[in-house]
């Protein structure tokens, strides 16, 4: 049976893939800092939870560490935690770009720096982290949640290549707008700003209507049996990723008018 840890897998996009690895017949650690809804999850699905909060090093080294102890292996690391910060720029102050990076960057760093060297001395392993479409393309007024999540696609990009030598793979996930519970907490236990207060209704104009979390897990574990170095979905998500490959000048105009339109100027 495969293994897998899931952080943030209390809820939104961590809960649906929890949920269809647990289908599949895998083996899944629920690991999250909400406890009473991870429980929740956990005995939803008939799985573990532990709770966990991905900004603790030694927390994380230390569930990793009891995970494969325990079971022998660990196949997979879902680095999936992650918050939700906007508004624009002058409004955020280093509390903003400071707790993001910690969740949404350092969370990540923390989750690969105690699996990967695991899945190196067992000569397997998977390792998938969570960024966002906002880290492939230009997104304004949730500046540190783009910067976090540009440098979580760097991350693992660059990992993917040293990681082939030892039989372990990695892939990161770009999501467009998902209906997940993010877009009504934003900025959580930070100042809010009036453009996060209204981020749902933003999303929707901005991508039409929002994804499916669970379409979304069964894109993920696609690529993730298909071993695809980036994941991204839906296809308005592609789309626009395409788009700003192709003219990433063009792509910031197409940015500037939605910040136009965002903040009626």
């Amino acid at each position: 049976m495969k293994v897998a840890v899931v952080t943030g897998g209390a809820s939104g996009i961590g809960r649906a893939v929890a949920r269809e690895l647990r289908r599949r017949g895998a083996a899944v650690v629920i690991a999250d800092v909400d406890e009473r809804a991870g429980e929740r999850a956990a005995s939803d699905f008939g799985l573990e939870f532990a709770r966990l909060d991905v900004t603790d090093a030694e927390a994380v080294a230390a569930l990793v560490t009891r995970v494969k102890a325990e079971r022998g292996r660990l196949d997979f690391m879902f680095n999936n935690a992650g918050i939700a910060v906007g508004g624009a720029t002058g409004e955020l102050s280093l509390d903003h770009w400071n707790r993001t990076i910690d969740v949404n960057l350092r969370g990540v760093v923390h989750g690969v720096h105690a699996a990967y060297p695991v899945m190196v001395d067992q000569g397997f392993g998977y390792i998938v982290n969570t960024a966002s479409l906002a880290g492939l393309v230009p997104a304004p007024l949730m500046l540190p949640y783009t910067a976090s999540k540009h440098a979580v696609v760097g991350l693992s990009l660059a990992l993917r290549a040293e990681a082939a030598l030892y039989g372990v793979r990695v892939s990161v996930v770009c999501p467009g707008f998902i209906d997940t519970p993010l877009l009504d907490h934003t900025n959580p236990g930070l100042p809010q700003t009036e453009l996060a207060a209204r981020a749902r209704s933003a999303a929707v104009r901005a991508q039409g209507r929002l994804y499916p979390v669970d379409a979304l897990a069964a894109d993920i574990l696609r690529g993730v049996a298909r071993n695809k170095a980036l994941i991204v979905a839906p296809a308005s998500g592609r789309a626009a990723w395409r788009a700003a490959r192709l003219s990433p000048s063009a792509a910031v105009r197409v940015a500037g008018l939605a910040v136009r339109r965002l903040t009626k100027h």
